[in-house]
């Protein structure tokens, strides 16, 4: 017993006196003129770890209000700095956007990624470039966007029916006509029907009249759940070797699990993908729709060593990982503030209603003629944005951000949600305005606002135009074929719940609502 416990201090001693000398050694290079972010004090081993709670962006935030905008931490065996300000950001991804573009390697996200190997994860190099030529070219463009969100709008409107007769059974029972729901899971459920019909050309096969979330949906949601709290910059087990030596807590082993399930869902869908297109090329067939699977799949053919099946599954996993769970997400947000703020959703339905009319529902090309929808979906994002802190970059070289030098192989964190709230930039930045985006709106930002939802500089993610265009077709159809209220006329508490990458509500959305009778021909007829 007293060996070990020897072992221990020596251990920590030498770690100590690591550290001091590698700080005095920083120092003594620096000369004085590129000193290092100011530092809280921090724990040998370690480090500040033990300053972080969750939620991480809030802990974050309040760090950065005692010790600066641009921040030094150490997080167990890793060099962190953390920026909060607008002009930090701007300088990380303009002056030094190359410096700040590849990614930190967190060993169990890599397990989560296939090596590491999607678009958002992977390292700043050629093949980041070839993955977001194929995104941007092949998958994202404004054309193939358009396209996507087309049968995006069949599936939506299919959600929607489903929903209104399952509403109509429950408000006929119901005091006053109207259903108390939970929206989160009927969120999820109308995003992956959407991009299900987008990305895999297929519904999702829930039973309308008996279900409230398809098995594809809840198939799909266990393995994000499973996986959520296990990988991300808010995980301990990245930050000490000798954890993932051991695997006490069997990390990996629940890791590894919810992969199998995932990559399996995703192997049917692109096996039935080609299936189809072989039945299709056999027939003489032209197919009506090309979903994302099947322009990944033509591309297979001809560059059959590039877009390996593992590439494609990558790239769906991308689409769905960042395309549900962060946009139902923010449409559970946005719908928090609605409820909070009637005037501002009667405002927003009377100009679906002035736009689109009440004879049919709202289609993903009438959300960008929608100038107040948009407003609302944007300050939705600004004061709740889905990731509150960017994915995590780290730097390729030696810089400087704000007078402080970031040496090479530090991570770098950058704390959106602080940005967005900063009261230099923002008038009352707490308050929910959608009239501040308004083309000359009073309630509007300085010069110094940033708003930086999707991330910022070469990183950025690149399917920010289809989320925008999905939350505003799902948000415009809740508002247009139902009418909603809070439970017991009671304000929605917007508490923040811990989450991991992501920032949830406390608690599950629940609110009161019924279909709107001007829009019950439309819905009895889908």
């Amino acid at each position: 017993m007293e060996t070990a416990y020897v072992a221990v201090l020596s251990f920590l001693f030498l770690v100590s006196l690591h550290a001091l000398l590698r700080r005095r050694r920083s120092k003594a290079s620096s000369g004085g003129k590129n000193r290092p972010p100011p530092s809280p004090p921090a724990i040998p081993v370690i480090g500040h770890l033990h300053l972080l709670q969750k939620p991480l962006h809030a802990s974050l935030a309040r760090l950065a209000a005692r010790h600066g905008p641009v921040l030094s931490l150490r997080l167990g065996s890793r060099a962190a700095v953390v920026v909060s300000s607008a002009a930090g950001a701007r300088e990380c991804f303009t002056e030094h956007d190359v410096a700040f573009a590849t990614r930190p390697r967190f060993p169990a996200l890599e397990l989560a990624t296939f090596g590491g190997a999607t678009l958002s994860t992977c390292p700043y190099g050629p093949y980041w470039r070839d993955l977001r030529r194929v995104a941007t070219v092949h998958l994202l463009s404004a054309r193939r966007v358009g396209l996507m969100t087309l049968p995006a709008s069949g599936a939506v409107a299919a959600g929607a029916r489903g929903a209104a007769r399952r509403l109509h059974r429950a408000a006929a029972a119901a005091p006053g006509g109207a259903a108390r729901v939970e929206l989160k899971r009927r969120l999820f459920d109308l995003i992956l029907g959407a991009l299900m019909e987008a990305v895999a050309g297929t519904r999702t096969s829930r039973d309308e009249a008996d279900a409230d979330t398809s098995p594809e949906a809840r198939e799909f949601k266990e393995t994000l759940d499973a996986m959520a709290p296990l990988v991300g910059a808010a995980n301990t087990w990245d930050y000490f070797p000798v954890l993932r030596w051991l695997d006490v807590f069997g990390v990996k082993r629940k890791i590894m699990a919810a992969v199998r399930r995932r990559d399996a869902f995703l192997q049917r869908l692109i096996d039935a993908e080609r299936r189809r297109m072989d039945e299709d090329e056999c027939s003489g067939r032209e197919s009506e729709k090309e979903s994302m699977i099947a322009v990944l799949l033509s591309l297979q053919k001809s560059e059959p060593e590039i877009y390996t099946d593992t590439v494609i599954m990558s790239l769906c996993s991308s689409m769905f990982s960042a395309g549900t769970e962060t946009t139902a997400t923010a449409a559970e947000w946005a719908m928090s503030l609605l409820l909070n703020h009637p005037e501002v959703l009667k405002r927003a339905q009377a100009e679906i209603d002035a736009s689109v009319g009440t004879s049919r529902l709202l289609s993903a090309a009438d959300v960008p003629g929608l100038g107040y929808l948009q407003c609302v979906v944007t300050e939705a994002l600004r004061l709740y944005p889905a990731v509150p802190l960017l994915v995590p970059h780290e730097s390729a070289a030696d810089c400087a951000v704000g007078g402080h030098h970031v040496p090479r192989g530090t991570m770098l964190l950058v704390n959106a949600y602080a940005i967005h709230r900063d009261p230099a930039a923002w008038a009352d930045p707490a308050a929910f305005r959608p009239e501040r985006f308004e083309a000359g709106g009073a309630a509007g930002a300085t010069e110094a606002a940033l708003m930086i939802p999707f991330g910022m500089g070469r990183r950025k993610c690149p399917g920010e135009s289809l989320a925008l265009r999905t939350l505003g077709l799902v948000l415009g159809t809740l508002i247009h074929c139902f009418d909603w209220d809070t439970v017991g006329g009671a304000e929605v508490d917007m508490a923040e719940g811990a989450g991991g990458l992501m920032l949830p509500r406390a608690a599950p959305l629940e609110a009161m609502c019924r279909p709107r009778r001007a829009m019950l021909g439309v819905l009895q007829k889908l």
